[in-house]
């Protein structure tokens, strides 16, 4: 027996496409990375100059250059070593006041968020309208009021009124609710309701609800709303700067500036040592919570 004849298929070559030139690449693609490398190249240039200055010997503004000569550590060592700027004190006083800052931030913002989100009661709208009403005047606008009611709060409670840490964290707290309850609520608004009835009817109070559903599902806009209240608090100054008086209960950003306050200054190398080493909690807590930091900010912007 012959076995049948197999048809042969023919087929057909795929055409060769054209590579670009460079023009058709530039106008197609190449300009987005001409904006990207101008973009990246702004951000990292200031970084390089407090890194390089940090390592140069008395460098000025003028003089500073992105690439330090003749590397050296004596800026680090005139920053830790001088009695009369415990940098030391500074350091350990903001990372403390900005964990706790951010801990209290997340909680009782997630409690605020997840009541406007969850619950319907009257006024609701209303204080959510107040809420984002408040944040449209920046916090320092009210550093007069703010100074004169801690005053009056030392006359009885000296342990929270001026020169004060926990002071300062609590009015660190009043002024970052509202931005940040709204940002959680907007996370709170994309879980679905069906779990809180699901687990309603299994038994579950408001309060299981919250921290054994809720929280856990929200980790990434916490996340961010954490990062948010570290940064915020590390980098404020000028409540900081009207609140503290004690040398010892500095924070950086106050105790920093007393490197560069005076006209002409030339104490630039030991401001930019002390400024790189506050910079490395925060890029580490950026590299340990960057999975969250994208999904936390989109979703927490949903409308609720």
């Amino acid at each position: 027996m012959t076995s049948p004849a197999v048809p042969v298929v023919r087929v057909a070559p795929i055409p060769k496409q054209k590579r670009q030139t460079f023009v058709q690449w530039l106008k197609s693609n190449g300009w987005r990375h001409a904006i990207a490398w101008v973009a990246v190249a702004f951000a990292v240039t200031p970084v390089l100059w407090v890194v390089s200055a940090a390592f140069t010997t008395n460098p000025t503004i003028s003089s500073g250059s992105l690439i330090p000569t003749d590397p050296t550590l004596d800026n680090f060592k005139r920053l830790l070593n001088n009695p009369d700027q415990p940098y030391a004190n500074w350091y350990v006083n903001t990372m403390l006041l900005a964990i706790i800052v951010a801990l209290f931030t997340v909680l009782i913002g997630a409690g605020a968020a997840y009541a406007f989100s969850r619950f319907r009661f009257k006024g609701r709208k209303v204080g959510l309208m107040f809420l984002l009403l408040v944040q449209m005047f920046p916090q320092f606008l009210a550093l007069v009021a703010i100074y004169l009611i801690m005053a009056q709060v030392s006359d009885v409670f000296s342990g929270i009124g001026l020169d004060s840490l926990i002071g300062l964290g609590l009015v660190y707290l009043g002024g970052a609710m509202g931005i940040n309850a709204w940002l959680i609520k907007g996370f709170f608004d994309t879980i679905p309701m069906e779990i809180d009835e699901s687990a309603k009817v299994d038994g579950a109070s408001h309060g299981q609800i919250f921290w054994g559903i809720i929280l856990p599902l929200a980790a990434p806009v916490l996340a961010v709303v954490g990062l948010l209240s570290v940064i915020f608090t590390i980098n404020e100054f000028v409540i900081a700067s009207a609140l503290l008086q004690s040398p010892q209960k500095l924070t950086l950003a106050v105790g920093l500036q007393q490197f560069i306050g005076e006209k002409y200054s030339e104490n630039w190398g030991p401001f930019a040592a002390g400024a790189l080493l506050a910079a490395i909690p925060v890029v580490l807590l950026f590299i340990f919570l960057q999975r969250f930091i994208v999904g936390g900010l989109t979703q927490g912007s949903v409308k609720g």
